[in-house]
């Protein structure tokens, strides 16, 4: 993790939103880099992943593993699909 690193990146953001940025830093009394790092710092915080579902494929036995010859209509055949 850096800490006292920084990386220099080029953004580019429209005119009017640059604007209010500018504006915002003024207002708090802080540079446009300070808001844009603190926004950013805001939008990776640490949040609570949503889980998620483990998804079960079928086992497609063969008596010659690794060669069984599938194209997309043979294993549409072969899986079942819910509610089709």
């Amino acid at each position: 993790m850096w800490h006292n690193e920084y990386v220099r990146t080029t953004v580019d953001i429209p005119d009017h939103v640059y604007r209010r940025l500018k504006n915002r830093a003024a207002s708090e009394g802080s540079s446009a880099k300070e808001v844009i790092l603190r926004a950013v710092q805001l939008i990776l915080k640490d949040r609570p992943r949503k889980s998620r579902k483990r998804v079960k494929l079928p086992l497609i036995k063969s008596k010659q593993p690794g060669t069984l010859e599938l194209d997309n209509d043979k294993i549409f055949d072969i899986i079942s699909f819910a509610g089709h």
